[in-house]
């Protein structure tokens, strides 16, 4: 793995750009680093995860985007993280080793969540104890509701670990420090999302396109692209919002 400092500030949570034929498109990737470092100043990006539709994405497919995320992101963002996790641990396994060849700043993982273990184990349960099983371990993305746990996690171990607070709806509350960026326009999307009925992967691509002016095409199917009414309505609120 890469040498790492500290993951600070915005981390945006990557769309997968696809072809309208829903394959990967690869050649914008570098224009995505530049919006993202220049237009919304964010420095870490996380790939292949649920924005992403990483587990729409085929093995290969997901390394050829780590690959382009860490070539393209070079000497411009601070990290990029990629997203591991798979239903077959022998997958998530090979994901993990890949992304450490390629010189990933750092790994993350979710765990099997189709065939997994019928015991809940809260968050601050794990990070207790767990560098002496993980040496490498960093911290957690902590996307569940339970704010109790996420305190726990803040008191107890903000010193050792980073802590990302990823429920979108949350972290745009007045005082709260914005961590987690979905697609790249972290300052609209959960006011938009309230606004707006219907808000998953295939909006967030379409208003990623039409704010940022690269092309993310579709989500993978069985997914559907956004409807007219939707980017319609997205577009006005959008335009209100900045005024």
């Amino acid at each position: 793995m890469a040498s790492l400092k500290r993951l600070q500030g915005l981390t945006a949570a990557t769309i997968t750009p696809m072809t309208p034929d829903g394959e990967i498109n690869l050649s914008v990737i570098g224009q995505y680093v530049d919006y993202l470092v220049k237009e919304q100043g964010v420095k870490n990006v996380f790939v292949n995860g649920t924005t992403g539709e990483g587990l729409a994405l085929s093995t290969q497919e997901r390394k050829q985007l780590a690959e382009e995320w860490v070539t393209k992101g070079k000497n411009k963002l601070d990290h990029v993280i990629i997203h591991v996790g798979a239903l077959s641990l022998p997958e998530a396994k090979e994901l993990a080793k890949h992304a450490a060849a390629i010189g990933a700043s750092g790994i993350a993982g979710i765990a099997p969540f189709f065939f997994k273990p019928t015991n809940k184990v809260r968050v601050e349960e794990l990070l207790d104890g767990i560098k002496e099983q993980i040496p490498t371990f960093q911290g957690v993305k902590f996307s569940d509701t339970d704010l109790l746990d996420f305190a726990q996690c803040v008191k107890n171990h903000k010193e050792q670990f980073v802590l990302l607070y990823g429920v979108d709806e949350h972290i745009q509350l007045p005082g709260q420090k914005k961590q987690l960026d979905v697609g790249g326009f972290c300052k609209a999307r959960p006011r938009i999302s309230t606004t707006i009925s219907g808000f998953g992967v295939a909006q967030t691509k379409a208003v990623m396109t039409f704010t940022s002016g690269i092309p993310m095409g579709p989500p993978r199917l069985p997914l559907l692209s956004a409807s007219v009414d939707f980017i319609e309505k997205a577009k006005a609120k959008m335009a209100s919002l900045i005024l």
